[in-house]
C-alpha cells in the first residue's frame, strides 16, 4: 500500500497559502495547490500497517489507504471512484474537515501524519476538472415520494443517496439557495460557493427537486409533508445559538456570530442591502468563543478592516502536542491555529466576559473580563473560578458571540408530535435513525446536535439506508463504507 518505503524517504507536505497581506483583500480561497509530484509522494507516505486506523477516525468509512495508494501510481480516475464510493462530497470534506483521520494515523503516533485531507481534495478536484463527476440517474422509479427537509450536507447526501435507489426525493431549503451553513455560515474564503453550486447541477440531473424560501413548518405544515409524501427526513442544522446572559448583552455591538457570517455571505453573493448592517469595519472586534466559528469571524473582521481582534476562550490554552489522557488513535484537545488566527489576532485563554458597557445611545463601547482557573478534583467535573483582581476593561464596538449551539429549531417537530431528547435534539436512534411517529427519520445535527461535516454527511447517508428499507422491505444502501449497488 503506497511505496513501502515512503514514509521513510518523505516529508509531510501539505499546500502552501498566499501571503496575508494579499488575501485579506478579498473573499477568494487563497491556497496554493501542491504539484502533482508531491501529490504522489505524499500518496507514497501511506505504510503497509496492517490495520489502518484511519479508517476508526473516518465517520464516513473512507477507503484511505486504497485511494492514497492510486494517487501514489497515477491512479487518479480510480482514486476518485474510490473516494467516491463512500463520501458523497469530499470537496467539502476535503476543505472543511478537521481530519479525525489523520490523527488516528498509525504514522501519526511518532512522526507527521500521512495528509490525507489535501489528498481528497485534490482527487476530486481533479475528477471534476477532468470531468468524471458526471449525474448518474437511476435507471428506474420506485414511485415512492421522500421529503428531505434541510440542505445542509446531511440533508444532500441523505437525497443523493435516496435518489440513487430509484425513489423521487424533494429537498426543502428555507433560504433562497440550497447547501445549509456551507452556503450561509461557513466564509466564501473557506469555500466559495461555486463549489457548492457545480454540486448542486449534478444533483438536480440526477433527477433531485430542490424547493427554496420553504420554511417547514411555517410555510408547509407538517400535514402537507404526511399527505404529499410516504417518507420524511428531517435534516435541519443545530441553529439555536448559545447565548451569554450578563448585563449590556442587549446592547448594539453585541451580536451573533450565525447573524454575522451568513449576512457577509450574502453580502460577497451580490446581496446589496439589508434591514441592519453588520460590519467590522474601523472597530475593536472582541470574538467570544475559541471554535472554528470564533475563528471565521477573525479572518471575515480583518477582511471588513477592523481596527483590532481579539478572540477570548475562557478555557486554558491547550497544548500543542497531544495529551496524556488522549492516547492515540483518539481525537486530541491540542492546540489549533488556524489560517484566520495567523492574519492578526490576539488570543487569549482562561478569560471570561462579565459586563457589555454600552454608551447613552445604547452602543456597545467595551466590556469588562475577569481571568478564570479551573478547579479539578477528583471523581467530579471541573469547576470555574474567578481570579480575584483580575478584572480589566476593554475598548469593544463589536462583540461577536461564538459559543456553539444549544440545539435545532423544533416547529416543525412540534407539529409532527415528535419527542426529543435531553438537550432537544429529535430523538432518533443509530439503530435506525426512525423517531416516533410511523415513517419520520431525523439525521445529523438535529438528531446530534453540533458536529461535522463529515459526521452529516455520514448520518444522511445511513439515515438514507433505512428509509430504503422502510419503504421497499429492504436496501442495498451502504450504512458504512462502499456497500453493495443501489437497487435500480
Amino acid at each position: 500500500m503506497g511505496k513501502t518505503t515512503g514514509f521513510l524517504e518523505f516529508e509531510r507536505k501539505v499546500e502552501g497559502y498566499e501571503p496575508v497581506e494579499q488575501r485579506v483583500k478579498n473573499y477568494k480561497e487563497f491556497t496554493t495547490p501542491l504539484k502533482e509530484n508531491d501529490l504522489k509522494n505524499q500518496g507514497a507516505r501511506c505504510m503497509d500497517c496492517g490495520i489502518p486506523f484511519c479508517h476508526s477516525g473516518c465517520p464516513l468509512g473512507n477507503l484511505i489507504p486504497d485511494f492514497n495508494d492510486a494517487v501514489y501510481r497515477g491512479k487518479w480516475e480510480k482514486a476518485a471512484a474510490i473516494l467516491h464510493s463512500t463520501n458523497n462530497f469530499p470537496e467539502f470534506t476535503g476543505r472543511l474537515c478537521p481530519a479525525p483521520c489523520e490523527e488516528a494515523c498509525v504514522l501519526g503516533i511518532n512522526e507527521d501524519p500521512v495528509t490525507i485531507e489535501n489528498i481528497e481534495k485534490n482527487i476530486v478536484e481533479t475528477a471534476f476538472k477532468k470531468g468524471w463527476v458526471v449525474a448518474q440517474p437511476p435507471a428506474e422509479r420506485t414511485g415512492k415520494k421522500v421529503a428531505v427537509v434541510g440542505s445542509g450536507p446531511s440533508g444532500l447526501a441523505a437525497a443523493q443517496q435516496l435518489n440513487r435507489a430509484g425513489h423521487l426525493v424533494t429537498v426543502f431549503e428555507r433560504d433562497e439557495k440550497p447547501g445549509g451553513l456551507l452556503r450561509y455560515g461557513i466564509p466564501d474564503f473557506k469555500m466559495e460557493k461555486h463549489i457548492i453550486d457545480r454540486r448542486l447541477e449534478v444533483l438536480k440531473e440526477e433527477g433531485i427537486e430542490f424547493k427554496c424560501g420553504a420554511h417547514v413548518g411555517v410555510d408547509i405544515k407538517a400535514d402537507e409533508l404526511k399527505n404529499d409524501f410516504d417518507a420524511i427526513v428531517l435534516c435541519g442544522g443545530a441553529t439555536v445559538r448559545r447565548n451569554l446572559p450578563i448585563e449590556g448583552a442587549d446592547l448594539n455591538g453585541v451580536v451573533q456570530a450565525m447573524d454575522f457570517l451568513p449576512q457577509n455571505n450574502r453580502r460577497v453573493d451580490g446581496v446589496k442591502k439589508f434591514d441592519k448592517e453588520i460590519l467590522a469595519t474601523g472597530k475593536d472586534v472582541v470574538v467570544i468563543g475559541g471554535g472554528d466559528t470564533g475563528s471565521d469571524c477573525i479572518g471575515t473582521s480583518i477582511r471588513h478592516g477592523a481596527i483590532s481582534v481579539s478572540n477570548f476562550e475562557i478555557m486554558p490554552m491547550s497544548t500543542t502536542s497531544r495529551p496524556k489522557d488522549q492516547p492515540w488513535p483518539f481525537w486530541p484537545m491540542r492546540l489549533r491555529t488556524s489560517t484566520s488566527h495567523k492574519e492578526g489576532a490576539d488570543r487569549f485563554f482562561s478569560i471570561s466576559t462579565k459586563k457589555f458597557i454600552g454608551d447613552k445611545n445604547g452602543n456597545l463601547k467595551g466590556l469588562i473580563t475577569a481571568e478564570v482557573e479551573w478547579i479539578k478534583e477528583p471523581g467530579k467535573r471541573p469547576t470555574l473560578k474567578e481570579v480575584e483582581g483580575t478584572e480589566k476593561e476593554w475598548k469593544c464596538e463589536l462583540a461577536l458571540l461564538a459559543m456553539g449551539f444549544t440545539g435545532s429549531e423544533m416547529t416543525i417537530a412540534e407539529q409532527l408530535g415528535l419527542e426529543a431528547d435531553a438537550r432537544t435534539n429529535i430523538k432518533a436512534t443509530e439503530d435506525n435513525y426512525k423517531t416516533n411517529v410511523p415513517g419520520v427519520f431525523a439525521a445529523g445535527d438535529q438528531r446530534r446536535g453540533q458536529s461535522l461535516i463529515v459526521w452529516a454527511i455520514s448520518e444522511g447517508r445511513q439515515a438514507a439506508h433505512h428509509i430504503d428499507s422502510y419503504l421497499m422491505g429492504s436496501s442495498n444502501l451502504p450504512l458504512k463504507g462502499p456497500g453493495d449497488l443501489p437497487r435500480v
